[in-house]
């Protein structure tokens, strides 16, 4: 494994691989590196001859001050699993190198990006897309990889990568999880051991409303979810909603998700932010 800190040498590494005429995938992570990561430099692997994983945690996706602060940073353990997982290049910049100068666009993001995640966190979507249009440009991958868990985010990347006129494919794979359901996040590790015993909750929860959905409406379904992770000792929903995943916007009736809705939620655990969604059948 080749591992550079400058774009430079990221260029020139990638530049190399693009001159043989052999494709690139390509993995942006903010580290913390688990399963579910590498779950994505393995379909990466399988899709591509060289596979590109950058550990960056980017200041201008975050609203929150101590969110930041408190961002998990374990660059030696993320050296080793990536190096066990077969990647060909890793890229480790400084803020300074991502943000010589500081990034004052304003991406028209559209209605993708004005729901949920992009209403509680204000700014949130504009900084991932800065940070990843900036990687593409770096990197010039043929493909890209982002987990389902952050299901509108790639909603979000997508038209970016339309905005931006990039040529490369976002492939968008499934959540990785826990034996006990919880979804694999960086941000689990910040979990007391109460918390973590009972965080499985939540995609239990979700799964059960996907067997009782049938003859309830969309509000009954919302209002169950909602009712049953706030009564989990601990659990506090900051939002559920179910969406049509071609725009992302809450629906008030199944049908109109023709291909089937997807219910998206956030809850806290104490200071610990957890999302995760679930699909309800067409």
């Amino acid at each position: 494994m080749k591992t550079v800190r400058t774009a430079k040498e990221l260029r020139e590494a990638v530049g190399a691989v693009k001159a043989d005429g052999r494709s690139v995938g390509f993995v942006p992570t903010m580290g913390a590196l688990h399963a579910g990561h590498v779950s994505l430099i393995e379909r990466a692997r399988a899709d591509n001859d060289v596979v590109v994983v950058s550990v960056f945690v980017n200041p201008t996706q975050f609203n929150n001050p101590d969110d930041l602060r408190t961002y998990p940073r374990t660059e030696e353990a993320d050296s080793e699993k990536l190096q066990a997982a077969g990647v060909d290049i890793a890229f480790f910049p400084s803020v300074e190198e991502i943000y010589p100068e500081p990034d004052t666009r304003v991406f028209e993001l559209g209605p993708v990006a004005e729901v949920m995640e992009g209403a509680m966190r204000p700014g949130h979507f504009n900084g991932v897309a800065q940070v990843v249009s900036r990687l593409f440009r770096m990197v010039q991958p043929d493909r890209a990889y982002f987990g389902e868990k952050d299901f509108q985010q790639i909603s979000v990347i997508r038209r970016m990568v339309e905005i931006e006129g990039f040529d490369i494919e976002i492939v968008a794979c499934p959540i990785k999880r826990e034996a006990d359901g919880l979804a694999l996040s960086s941000r689990n590790v910040r979990l007391t051991p109460g918390q973590r015993a009972v965080a499985p909750a939540i995609h239990r929860i979700l799964a059960e409303s996907v067997d009782g959905a049938s003859g309830r409406s969309v509000d009954e379904v919302k209002r169950a979810v909602t009712d049953a992770i706030n009564a989990v000792d601990g659990m506090e929903v900051e939002y559920y909603e179910i969406v049509n995943p071609a725009d992302m916007q809450p629906i008030a009736e199944w049908s109109e998700a023709e291909g089937g809705a997807v219910g998206c939620v956030t809850v806290y655990m104490g200071d610990v932010r957890l999302i995760d969604n679930i699909k309800y059948p067409a």
